[in-house]
C-alpha cells in the first residue's frame, strides 16, 4: 500500500459488530435473574436470543447467496452457511451458556443457603450478581469449544463452510 492510499475497510456485520450482538446474550441475563423474576421472563429472554440466532443465520445465508452468485453449488454453499451459523449460534449463544449460567446460579443459591444465614432476598440478589458476573468469563471458552466441536464434526460434512467469526 502506498502513502495516501486508503486501507480497505471491513464491512460492518450488524449481528457481530454492533450492539445487536448483545441480544444473543439475553438468555444468559434471563438465567441470572431466574431467582428474582417470573419464569415467563426467563423464557422470553430465550425467545429474544433465538430470534437473534435465526436472524444471524438468515443474514449469513443471504450473504452467501450474493457471494456465490449463479455459480454451481450455490444452494449447497448457502445451506452450509445457514446451518453452520445457526448451529454455532444455538450452541455458543443459547444452549451452552444458558445451561452454564443456570447451573452457576442454582449452585450458588444452594451454597449460600447452606453456608450463610442471609435472608432469601439477599441470597437471590447475590446469586443474580454471581450469574451476571460469570457471563464475560464463559463467552470465549464456550465460543472456542463450539468451534472445535463443529470443526471436528459438522464442518467436515460440508468442507468447512462459512466458519463463525
Amino acid at each position: 500500500m502506498t502513502p495516501g492510499e486508503e486501507t480497505p475497510t471491513k464491512a460492518v456485520d450488524i449481528y457481530r459488530d454492533t450492539w445487536v450482538r448483545f441480544l444473543g446474550y439475553a438468555n444468559e441475563v434471563g438465567e441470572a435473574f431466574r431467582a428474582l423474576v417470573p419464569v415467563s421472563m426467563v423464557w422470553a429472554s430465550y425467545a429474544v436470543a433465538s430470534v437473534y440466532v435465526t436472524a444471524d443465520a438468515v443474514d449469513k445465508g443471504k450473504k452467501a447467496a450474493v457471494a456465490h452468485g449463479d455459480n454451481p453449488g450455490k444452494t449447497t454453499k448457502v445451506a452450509a452457511a445457514v446451518v453452520d451459523t445457526f448451529v454455532w449460534q444455538a450452541l455458543a449463544s443459547v444452549a451452552i451458556p444458558g445451561f452454564t449460567i443456570n447451573r452457576v446460579c442454582a449452585g450458588s443459591l444452594y451454597l449460600l443457603g447452606r453456608t450463610t444465614k442471609w435472608p432469601l432476598p439477599v441470597r437471590k440478589w447475590t446469586t443474580t450478581a454471581i450469574g451476571l458476573s460469570t457471563i464475560p468469563f464463559i463467552i470465549t471458552p464456550i465460543d472456542r469449544s463450539v468451534d472445535l466441536l463443529l470443526d471436528s464434526s459438522l464442518r467436515k460434512i460440508y468442507g468447512g463452510g462459512e466458519k463463525h467469526d
